[in-house]
């Protein structure tokens, strides 16, 4: 059943998706474009860009996304859950253990090696969208200029946008070619909706709306149990949103935890139920084709940015470099058909082996 498939996939890949949402839209593409061939390179390049000027957790709607061009309303909801679902209750395990005892698990040697992995899958995701989008001198130029926008410190939605007006330009120009805290519930959904329904960019942008919220606004979180909650989200793969799944724990209990998931990701199936359908008559508008290849020029020139930022916050020692030529020869080799399940097994090992050398 075509349901069943789709929660398998998503479940499986939310439950290995470490590294952030360049890592997960990399790991989907994988799945879904490359080894199942549900969609073209193209179209998936253009749900990229569209998720990129749309609010919402970017790597999550891609999912939906595919849900949805799979099997319809059904397919989005089933993808979103099951791909939410794994770091969801990872989350608010860790959220209940850090809750009892206090402190956070120790954790950081087992993921040590998945990082380094997680930037050898985006580059290699980017060299295959970089062959479907840098076709042409101005998406190539529009890149360069969105890539150095994002490096000058322009917001991601800033960069991108200004990416889809050059696209456009391009068109017309001569070249082109545990419970702390008791509060309402409703409150706190509320409060997390309206977070996800504004939050632009990656989910790392969560961490500026969540402090000023409940951190600055209403006091329900201290800075240090901010901070707790983001380390403990960053120790799951899947979507990093489900920090919201930790804070609604820390402020509410499971209750808080289930109406903080809810309210945070709500607003991405209605986002992607819309957006979806009209993407292919996009296409037939010159103007606001020209706009979609810019920003998907500018969102892969993006993923390009944070992976070579990633690199240098990862890359610090002699093991990350083991880890990383080794993610290397799994992907370009692909050894008995390994996938990303592999890939974070065997680099979570030779990581934690590596630290105890």
């Amino acid at each position: 059943m075509i349901l069943l498939e789709i929660a398998r996939i998503f479940f499986k890949l939310g439950l290995t998706s470490f590294g952030g949402p360049a890592a997960h839209i990399s790991l989907i593409e994988q799945e879904i474009v490359e080894k199942r061939k549900w969609m073209s390179t193209q179209h998936y390049v253009d749900l990229i860009g569209v998720t990129s000027i749309i609010p919402g957790p970017n790597s999550t709607e891609m999912a939906m996304h595919c849900g949805l061009h799979r099997a319809g309303r059904w397919g989005l909801f089933v993808a979103g859950i099951a791909f939410i679902f794994p770091a969801f209750s990872l989350t608010l395990l860790l959220s209940w253990i850090y809750v009892q005892s206090g402190q956070m698990p120790y954790l950081d040697s087992f993921l040590f090696g998945i990082k380094p992995a997680m930037i050898v899958v985006i580059a290699f995701s980017i060299i295959k969208l970089g062959k479907k989008t840098w076709t042409t001198i101005p998406n190539i130029v529009i890149s360069t200029l969105v890539f150095l926008f994002a490096a000058l410190g322009y917001s991601e939605i800033m960069a991108v946008l200004i990416g889809g007006v050059l696209g456009v330009a391009s068109r017309y120009l001569p070249f082109s070619s545990s419970k702390l805290f008791s509060v309402a519930l409703p409150v706190l959904f509320f409060e997390c909706l309206k977070i996800g329904a504004i939050l632009y960019g990656s989910g790392y942008v969560l961490i500026a709306y969540v402090e000023s919220v409940f951190v600055t606004q209403l006091g329900w979180l201290t800075p240090g149990l901010l901070l707790d909650a983001v380390a403990i989200g960053q120790l799951t793969p899947g979507p990093v949103l489900t920090t919201a799944t930790v804070i609604g724990y820390f402020i509410s209990g499971f209750p808080g935890a289930l109406v903080a998931t809810l309210g945070i990701f709500l607003p991405s199936f209605i986002f992607v139920l819309v957006v979806n359908p009209i993407i292919p008559k996009l296409r037939s508008n010159n103007a606001i084709s020209g706009f979609l290849d810019g920003v998907n020029s500018g969102a892969v020139a993006l993923m390009l940015y944070v992976t070579i930022r990633l690199s240098f916050q990862i890359l610090t020692n002699w093991q990350s470099g083991v880890v990383l030529f080794f993610a290397f020869l799994l992907m370009w080799y692909k050894p008995f058909g390994a996938g990303a399940i592999t890939l974070v097994i065997g680099s979570s090992l030779l990581g934690r082996v590596l630290l105890l050398i």
